[in-house]
Formats: structure tokens, sequence, C-alpha cells
């Protein structure tokens, strides 16, 4: 997997048409009540149609009951269920297995030690997702504009694509993936003007930035 860019909680027409004229990838819609981008799933729906066929949809949970995902991969056919909470291995093979979809697990990462954990997810999971570890006391476990070392992931062979997330925007994705290497990036808070409020045009130079560095990464190589 090369120069992917998926733009996660997008919750109206505006930031889900921006995302595809822009050339994202995949586009995430979140089902998490603790979070500003939280849909219902009439909304999910709505915006899966839009977006399906176009771009890669991704449907988040963070350890949601069965009855949750299976509605969710009933209405909204989604590409992946990304994974956002503290679902063991064991739970994320049990999704998978059960409902029949691809999964993206993510990871909070704070230092080296926490990639003890990754071989168990990548013998289970269909793509990674490495982001920085939530801030103390935080009601959700991602999409809070917070980063991790990038340099932490430098180097590391993985037997799983993967995504680079955490405090992503315009002004560093460039610098992320100069210093991370990740072949994909992943941005949600780094693209609003507010808590929940996707910018059309922030997605737009969020992703024409991430492009254009993989193009350049790539043609050094």
């Amino acid at each position: 997997m090369s120069a992917k860019v998926k733009i996660c909680g997008i919750n109206s027409v505006a930031a889900a048409d921006a995302a595809v004229r822009a050339g994202a990838d995949l586009a995430g819609l979140a089902l998490h009540p603790a979070s500003p981008r939280n849909l219902g799933l009439e909304e999910a729906r709505l915006l899966a149609d839009r977006l399906r066929g176009r771009v890669r949809v991704v449907v988040l949970v963070a350890d949601a009951r069965d009855e949750t995902i299976e509605r969710a991969v009933r209405l909204l056919r989604p590409d992946f269920v990304q994974l956002h909470g503290g679902e063991t291995p064991e739970r994320s093979a049990s999704v998978r297995a059960r409902f029949g979809v691809d999964i993206i697990k993510a990871l909070a990462i704070a230092d080296a030690s926490d990639f003890a954990q990754l071989p168990q997810f990548e013998a289970v999971a269909d793509m990674i997702l490495f982001d920085a570890k939530a801030p103390e006391n935080a009601m959700r476990p991602g999409g809070h504009g917070a980063a991790f070392d990038w340099k932490l992931l430098r180097g590391r062979t993985f037997l799983r694509p993967w995504l680079l997330a955490g405090g992503l925007n315009v002004e560093n994705v460039e610098r992320a993936i100069a210093a991370s290497g990740a072949p994909g990036v992943d941005v949600s808070s780094g693209v609003e003007t507010a808590p929940g409020q996707k910018s059309p045009e922030m997605i737009r130079d969020f992703i024409l930035a991430a492009k254009r560095m993989h193009q350049a990464v790539e043609e050094r190589q």
C-alpha cells in the first residue's frame, strides 16, 4: 500500500464530497457516542451510500457490542470496520470472522514498548492504524489531535498495511510522513475548524499535501 489518505469522522455531505474530490482513499464514519463526530445509523447510512464506490468506507467503533457492529455492517456495508478501543486480538478476530468484514485495528502508541502487542494484532487484522495514546481521563480513545514521536515507526517492518494517525494536520503531515516513513495517513480533528466541524478546504489541502509528500518520497526511492 502506498500514498493512502483516510479522512475520518466525516459527518456531512460537504465533507464527504470534499474528501472524494480531493482524492481520499478511505473515509471514516464514527459510531461512538462520546465523539463529537458521532453519527446515528441513518445519518451514517446516507453518507455511506454517497461514498460507496468512490472511496473505501470505514465504520469506526470502540469496544462496541456485537449488536451494534451487526447493525452497522448490515446497514452501512463498509469495506472495513475500525476497532478503535481496547479490543483484544481475540475480540478483533471474532469480529472479523463473525461479520465477514475486514478489520482495521487502532493501536495506541506512546513509546517503543507499545509495539510489543503488534504481532498478535497483525495475525488477525487486515490493516493497522498507529495512533497517539489518549490523554489521561479522556472520554474517547482517539480524535484528540495528539501526536506521538513519529520516528518510533521509522525503519520498522510490518506484516500488514498501516496508517499513521494522531495530531496530523496540513502543517505537519509532510514532516510526519518524512519522519515515520508512513505509507498512509489518517486525519480527523486536524481538518476541523472546531470539534466535529469538518472544513472542506482543510480536507482538500491535507490530502494534497500528503499525496505530494508521498510522491516525492517515491521519486527518491
